[in-house]
């Protein structure tokens, strides 16, 4: 995975270089929604599969989100770009994969059935009854690698879903749980942060 961060970090940057040059030519709603289609758009395609990186390359990710909302702004290198982020309403680089791999899993009932084969409700007709009865939790597979079995979507899929509050699981839509998810994860990021994310 390493080499696949490190490909679309170069591109990611490649593409702002780029931008960077337009940046006083169009209007900043045109500028800001470049960004979004030809920069994030990119750091989003299929990062599901990014669950469990280590910290250095969402690190390496995060860059390319913070290089973003500082052409937007015109921020410097050593301004603070928390508020930039809050502003943009941006998730961070982590939860932008949490929230990718938990709308795979919120999409189970429509999902493909080769996704859908993959989760396991805890709750189970013909099992005891457990702690995570009558929930909307789910089975996590036990691994013998947690560094790489850890980040199999049947692993990860289930782990970063039990994580998540009762409010968000028991969305009675997608539209509704996708709304409440980025609230979560928004305001786990910033956490001084009380208003909600578009």
């Amino acid at each position: 995975m390493r080499s696949h961060v490190q490909k679309t970090v170069s591109r990611c940057f490649a593409v702002l270089r780029q931008l960077y040059s337009i940046r006083h030519s169009v209007p900043a709603t045109t500028f800001q929604t470049l960004i979004v289609s030809l920069v994030l758009s990119r750091l989003d395609y299929g990062n599901a599969v990014l669950a469990g990186l280590p910290a250095y390359l969402f690190r390496r990710l995060q860059s390319v989100i913070n290089a973003a909302a500082r052409l937007i702004y015109g921020l410097r290198h050593s301004d603070h770009i928390s508020d930039a982020l809050i502003s943009l309403h941006w998730l961070r680089a982590q939860e932008r994969v949490r929230f990718k791999t938990a709308v795979l899993k919120a999409t189970h009932g429509t999902a493909p059935s080769y996704l859908s084969q993959l989760v396991r409700v805890a709750d189970l007709p013909g099992r005891r009854s457990l702690r995570t009865a009558r929930t909307n939790r789910l089975l996590v597979p036990s691994v013998k690698l947690s560094t790489v079995g850890g980040r199999a979507f049947p692993v990860a899929g289930p782990t970063i879903w039990n994580r998540l509050p009762d409010s968000v699981i028991s969305a009675p839509s997608l539209s509704t749980f996708r709304q409440r998810l980025k609230t979560f994860l928004f305001q786990a990021s910033f956490p001084d942060i009380i208003t909600d994310p578009r």
